[in-house]
């Protein structure tokens, strides 16, 4: 009798300890949360008086209902919004967004020239080689911290690819839809 109360307590234990991990972190900069994997988090250095900077990742939803990336959370600075790029005539501006959509079973990257997280009022500069914690908010999966390393200035890409003449750095796209919706 004793053995079964032990194991239906260990067995409860281990359910408890499953449940309550339901946002997980793994390596590499990868972390999910419900039905949301994240991945590659990086942001760029910043040179020494820069009153802010940018973040990047990529999201991809496996679950069957659609969610949205609504807030990031970050103590490299004051505040940390959602932004992304419009063409305004032959000027490209930064705008800040209350969402990224991420569709059922779609994938979004969050990446220069894009959607992005953008870390206003930085108390110190951004340091390549260093990581700092962000943590991001999905509409329906909840929150998880990830790590967010930093890249050299001028990086294009998680990888340290710098810049190019086509902006994208030689980053190998993959199925990511760069922002878009996909209906994959």
């Amino acid at each position: 009798m004793f053995t079964r109360i032990l194991a239906a307590g260990a067995a409860a234990a281990t359910l408890a300890v499953a449940l309550s991990a339901a946002a997980v972190a793994h390596g590499d900069n990868n972390a999910q949360v419900g039905p949301i994997e994240i991945g590659h988090a990086w942001a760029r250095a910043t040179p020494p008086m820069a009153p802010a900077g940018g973040g990047f990742l990529e999201l991809k939803n496996t679950g069957t209902t659609a969610d949205a990336l609504i807030a990031a959370k970050a103590d490299v600075s004051e505040r940390t919004e959602l932004h992304t790029h419009i063409k305004d005539g032959d000027v490209m501006k930064m705008r800040q967004v209350e969402r990224v959509e991420i569709p059922a079973g779609g994938e979004v990257a969050l990446q220069p020239g894009s959607f992005h997280v953008m870390f206003i009022g930085l108390k110190k500069p951004l340091a390549a080689g260093e990581s700092f914690p962000v943590t991001l908010t999905f509409e329906k999966a909840g929150s998880v911290t990830v790590p967010m390393k930093v890249n050299a200035i001028g990086t294009m890409t998680y990888d340290g690819a710098m810049g190019g003449g086509s902006g994208q750095g030689g980053m190998q796209h993959g199925s990511m839809q760069h922002g878009q919706k996909s209906a994959n």
